[in-house]
């Protein structure tokens, strides 16, 4: 039985982390899994949305925190081992945060400490009602340092060091509030609303939401100046793109684009 298992349905992969036994949590082996997936995605131009979900009764509960212990048992005191763990989990955010597909989370049960970042990593978010995030590794002295970046970038600066202080889990209402998750839905309509939201995002034109989306992270970390020209000489490459041209032309015409990507 694989430990992350894809499934396409269409131009849709769907990705299920499926170790419910330990709460799919990040071991190093679900970690490897999760980026062997993505560098195959990265190349794989027949799919335009991501779906990523978990197996059991949660969606994800962060490091496995067995083998992080097992880890500390070398003669360094776990050193190399530590910092070779949190740069292959940094790689993986960043890999769903820079995959030229849009990435959703199809989030249940809880989402906590690195399962919470992976969330927040995601570029959306669908929630089943009931379903509780947190960032809690600060209840067993270790402050989710890592998981911080992601949160800090999805949600107001004082509610993420709240979390992050407190170790307090927060309910899927308000983290829609805050920013976190698109969507919260009844738990029976969740894996619906994923899927249609995946559909509804592979039906545009490919070629211009792998420029959207990272221009969309690109602009976000410059001034609003550099923004401005940055985005537009994006929008430059993107006109003239056949398949842009056609969708213009369809759009005036009243008719379906005939789209080649």
């Amino acid at each position: 039985m694989a430990i992350l298992e894809r499934s396409d349905t269409g131009a849709v992969a769907h990705l299920r982390m499926n170790a419910p036994e330990r709460l799919n949590a990040l071991s190093d082996e679900m970690l490897a899994a999760l980026q062997g997936q993505i560098d195959t995605l990265r190349e794989d131009r027949a799919i335009r949305a991501v779906v990523i979900s978990g197996a059991g009764k949660a969606f994800c509960a962060g490091h496995d925190l067995k083998q992080m212990q097992q880890g500390r048992q070398s003669e360094d005191g776990g050193r190399g081992y530590f910092a070779d763990l949190f740069a292959r989990c940094a790689s993986v955010m960043t890999g769903l945060t820079r995959l030229p597909q849009p990435v959703i989370a199809q989030v249940h049960g809880i989402a906590t400490a690195a399962g919470c970042q992976m969330v927040a990593s995601c570029d959306m978010a669908v929630a089943a009602e009931g379903t509780r995030f947190g960032v809690n590794g600060v209840n067993i002295g270790l402050f989710c340092s890592t998981p911080m970046v992601a949160l800090s970038r999805n949600i107001p600066r004082k509610k993420a060091f709240e979390m992050l202080t407190t170790g307090q889990f927060i309910e899927a209402d308000e983290a829609e509030t805050l920013g976190l998750v698109n969507r919260v839905v009844p738990a029976g309509a969740l894996e619906a609303e994923a899927a249609a939201l995946a559909e509804q995002v592979a039906a545009k034109l490919g070629t211009a939401v792998r420029i959207g989306k990272e221009a969309f992270y690109a602009q976000s970390e410059l001034g609003l100046d550099a923004a401005y020209a940055y985005t537009g000489a994006v929008m430059v490459e993107n006109m003239l793109e056949r398949d842009t041209s056609e969708g213009i032309s369809a759009f005036l015409a009243k008719r379906p684009p005939s789209w080649q990507q």
